[in-house]
């Protein structure tokens, strides 16, 4: 069968290549140059199994609100005028409201874990078959605390994730610098930690591009600088997608190509927070809004101090990862519109921030000066599709032809070869080994 997959993303390039496994002719769109270079391109960089939980708790609504007098908020709504396209801001917002209690937490913790757990294998397997090499470490993901009674409620959590076979550990501060000794300079400051051995990290943006590639070797078409027009339906069903090539050189500029109608049995949409506004044209309408994440990466000076395990930073909600001979440090959600622009108020202030704690939790590790020779660190901003749940949406939509993979919010990196190896599945009529809510099903 002819496949198209809208999005070269890690879940768009995952989707390809299970098709492509199960002998499906694929093809590729994505506005960018090559793979990856959106929301996978700089993310935290973790594969973690034993922090998929939702945002939406029962202690969230008063966060938020206190929060949303911050600049440097982990979690900041900016709230737009409810006309347009703002309405869909204020609709997602209800909708997290209504899942910010007990119940919906389990039900929605234990669809995310399940989909985290079933992921990581699949991206084991994937690296297993190709032999992909991405600044893998496996030494786990520990996570820190400033304050008793936040680490009194991680205890809670980590027996949650334990009662899903995730083996998350509350340890002691003597521990956790066992663990990781590069936090011995903020010890001071960390009351205990948690600790799950079976997590890891990575760089996404490497692995995705390489797995297209791979894509690519085993027949995959790949039309990089199109942008989707259009989804054509009839008749309830999917009969093509309108594309365009995006100017290139000067040639072309003022004459650019006519759209092409690429025509296949089965389109796939995994444009990220782009998704849902795609799929309303064609009377799809899905609660994803996008959630601006920040991120640093900085060179590091000082091999030896430099951390080798994973951690999350839990006063600032910010995760820390090793890639090679770099620091990549990023975390906060702006619930605000689709702006991706770096040098607004806010933007600054949360970049500062990242570059502030670095300083302080890993004195001396990384030039984290914003005045430093050859210019600032490389600050960067993403758009992480964000469902109220956190949980995705996986599966066919209600026209024929059309699937939907989208809406993976933080965790796109931790949930993304499970997420392709379920489509793939569904779409070649298999029943995948996952107790998991599929969309349309």
């Amino acid at each position: 069968m002819k496949t198209l997959v809208l999005g070269a993303g890690i879940i768009g390039v995952s989707t390809a290549w299970h098709l492509l496994q199960r002998g499906h002719e694929v093809t590729v769109v994505d506005r960018q140059p090559d793979a990856a270079m959106e929301t996978s391109f700089a993310n935290a960089a973790q594969i973690s199994v034993s922090y998929c939980e939702p945002w939406a708790n029962r202690e969230a609504p008063l966060k938020a609100l206190k929060w949303m007098f911050s600049k440097e908020a982990p979690l900041l709504f900016r709230p737009r005028l409810p006309l347009g396209e703002g309405w869909q801001q204020w609709r997602w917002g209800l909708q997290f409201l209504a899942n910010c209690n007990d119940h919906a937490f389990a039900r929605n913790v234990e669809q995310i874990v399940a989909l985290g757990a079933y992921s990581h294998a699949a991206l084991k397997e994937v690296v297993s078959a190709t032999g992909i090499s991405f600044e893998r470490l496996e030494r786990g993901i520990a996570h820190y605390y400033t304050s008793q009674h936040a680490l009194d409620a991680a205890g809670d959590a980590a027996a949650l994730m334990r009662q899903y076979g995730v083996a998350r550990e509350v340890v002691s501060t003597a521990e956790l610098l066992q663990i990781e000794p590069a936090l011995r300079a903020f010890a001071d400051h960390i009351v205990g930690g948690t600790y799950t051995r079976s997590d890891e990290s990575g760089d996404a943006h490497v692995f995705t591009q390489q797995l297209a590639r791979r894509c690519a070797a085993q027949g995959a078409r790949f039309l990089y600088n199109h942008d989707v027009e259009r989804l054509e339906v009839a008749a309830g069903a999917i009969t093509s997608v309108a594309v365009r090539a995006r100017p290139t050189g000067f040639c072309n500029r003022f004459d650019p190509e006519k759209p092409e109608l690429l025509q296949a049995d089965h389109v796939v949409v995994a444009c990220g927070a782009y998704s849902a506004p795609l799929l309303r044209t064609v009377g799809v309408d899905l609660p994803i809004y996008p959630g601006k994440g920040y991120s640093a990466t900085f060179p590091i000076l000082r091999p030896e101090l430099a951390p080798v395990v994973s951690t999350i930073d839990d006063e600032k909600k910010i995760a820390i990862s090793r890639l090679g001979d770099k620091l990549r440090v990023a975390g906060t959600i702006e619930v605000g519109d689709y702006d991706l622009t770096l040098d607004s108020p806010v933007a600054r202030a949360r970049c500062h921030m990242l570059a502030r704690r670095i300083a302080q939790v890993l004195p001396g590790v990384c030039d984290t000066r914003l005045d430093a020779e050859g210019g600032e660190p490389h600050f960067w901003a993403g758009l992480r599709p964000a469902t109220p749940t956190n949980i995705p949406y996986i599966g066919q939509t209600r026209v024929r032809g059309l699937w939907v993979n989208a809406g993976h919010g933080t965790l796109g990196w931790t949930h993304g070869a499970g997420s392709g190896k379920a489509l793939a599945e569904l779409i070649s009529g298999q029943q995948p080994e996952l107790a998991f809510g599929f969309y349309g099903r």
